[in-house]
């Protein structure tokens, strides 16, 4: 039988290290401080495994991607004028659609901990050049700024969704989802509340420079956090095995790798305008909607509860998803139905508010900031539960996406792969729909086209999910997207009981 690919593994369990220490759990880890367990609430874990890891990530898109939602979830970045977010927006999502596409092997070549570190750079710099437009005006900074974070983030959430969809064992990939929607929304959350004091008596239609200075600090120091992870090839599950990889990649061999994963699945594709649709309701949600009728203390409130109902859309929809009782291939199709039920009843309901609303040229008038509403204003709970829902929508929508993707893979590289499709087709359509934004495209306009791609998305991705996603993936067939074997990636003694069952 073939010996694992590391040397220093120990395959008994209460076998010594060569420092003379206890061994490192019932299934053998490398030695080393990585594999050192430590025991929380009765379950061991160290520093290698999915799970200390998944925290690490998610501590990281706290800091970074999620007070930059805070941050646009204000509408206009928190600027009176929303035009040069909208231009910032725009440099952004081009930029993060092109660089998404080959992203996945960019983390594959150069590894999970560098691409989330050079990723996590750009935010902060982001904010910063709004803090910079309050005093000079500068535009070019700003939207510099915007197509440097398309760079910085591609990279970013292609690490990520990497680590998330490939690290878990399979019955818990709806858990992990869960946990890192709940720690990254908490800096929506955070931030929100960090604008919500700072601007609680201001109406002067933008927020104060300390709340940009405090993004910035922030941000920097969730891309130094990054620094600390460690690379794919050094995660050890609970069962003892690893994630599959490639053991010598090379560019070339990385960019086949995303025509590999088109060639060997043609049925991907259909996956692709669900891609696309995942982040285009941003925009009509938040400028068209918190931006153009709400003053910017009640934006900030809107902007707090919007990510508070995300944390609340990941528990429900990421533990429903893993649900032991039901089989994971009827757990897709029943998630599928419930989130067409939702696009339907949510926007049902955005579609009853938006039409009795003002159109979009009275909202630019100086004059309508007088008459946004605030919380304090009549009428304000029905819109305000309305945002509420969006948030909660967004929140299933892209748990959803992410455990179908994790469901139809285990293989580290394959998953990246198909994140930086992901995210590539995801900024696409935000590109095109800040630019629209931009163009001020009449909100109605924007509500009913974003309504229904949401709508006709689900039903293209439809086949995928109920005929690909089986009640568990298939070793063999990730593999063939890799120069690993079996031996490389199930312990030794999985494989005795594999073997053993073949006979």
């Amino acid at each position: 039988m073939a010996e694992p690919k590391d040397a220093n593994v120990n395959t008994h369990a209460g076998s010594s290290d060569m420092d003379g220490s206890e061994g490192h759990g019932p299934v053998g880890r490398p030695v080393g401080w990585m594999y050192r367990g430590f025991r929380i609430g009765g379950k061991e874990i160290w520093y290698a495994s999915p799970k200390i890891q998944l925290l690490m990530v998610s501590i990281v898109c706290f800091l970074c991607p999620g007070l930059y939602n805070a941050l646009s979830g204000l509408g206009g970045a928190g600027q009176l004028d929303p035009t040069v977010q909208d231009h910032a927006s725009t440099a952004l999502y081009s930029v993060f659609a092109i660089v998404g596409f080959f992203s996945g092997s960019f983390a594959n070549k150069l590894g999970i901990k560098t691409t989330l570190a050079f990723g996590g750079a750009g935010y902060c710099i982001y904010s910063a050049s709004f803090l910079c437009y309050n005093h000079t005006a500068n535009v070019g900074f700003v939207v510099f700024a915007g197509a440097f974070l398309g760079l910085c983030a591609g990279l970013l959430w292609t690490a990520q969704g990497a680590i998330m969809m490939a690290y878990p064992p399979e019955k818990s990939k709806g858990q992990y989802i869960s946990t890192f929607w709940i720690i990254f929304n908490f800096g929506g959350v955070i931030g929100a509340l960090i604008v919500l004091a700072q601007n609680l008596h201001n109406n002067t239609g933008t927020v104060t420079d300390g709340t940009y200075i405090a993004f910035i600090v922030l941000m920097f120091l969730g891309a130094v956090i990054a620094v600390f992870l460690c690379n794919a090839d050094s995660v050890i599950r609970d069962d003892g095995s690893k994630v599959i990889l490639m053991k010598n990649p090379t560019w070339s061999s990385e960019f086949l790798g995303l025509w590999e994963c088109i060639y060997r699945s043609p049925w991907v594709v259909l996956l692709f305008p669900m891609f696309f649709a995942s982040n285009i309701f941003y925009t009509y949600q938040q400028n068209g909607v918190n931006g153009a009728h709400f003053n910017v203390r009640t934006r900030s409130l809107n902007s707090l509860l919007y990510w508070l109902s995300q944390i609340l859309g990941a528990v429900i929809f990421g533990y429903a998803l893993d649900f032991p009782k039901i089989r994971r291939s009827v757990r897709a199709k029943i998630s599928l139905g419930a989130l067409f039920a939702l696009t339907f009843a949510i926007w049902g309901g955005g579609y009853a508010w938006q039409r009795q609303q003002v159109l979009r040229p009275v909202t630019q008038q100086e004059s309508y900031e007088a008459q946004k509403l605030d919380w304090t204003s009549p009428g304000y709970v029905g819109p305000m539960f309305l945002y509420l829902f969006y948030g909660f929508y967004d929140a299933v929508w892209q748990t959803c996406v992410y455990w179908y993707m994790g469901a139809l893979s285990n293989s580290g590289r394959r998953t990246a792969n198909m994140a930086g499709f992901y995210k590539g087709l995801q900024s696409a359509g935000a590109a095109i729909f800040w630019r629209l934004d931009g163009l001020h495209t009449e909100f109605n306009t924007l509500f009913a086209v974003t309504w229904a791609i949401c709508a006709a998305s689900i039903l293209i991705a439809a086949p995928v999910v109920w005929l690909k996603v089986k009640d568990t993936t298939d070793l063999e067939e990730d593999l063939k997207f890799s120069d690993e074997t079996v031996e490389d990636v199930v312990p030794v003694t999985a494989l005795e009981k594999r073997t053993s069952a073949t006979v």
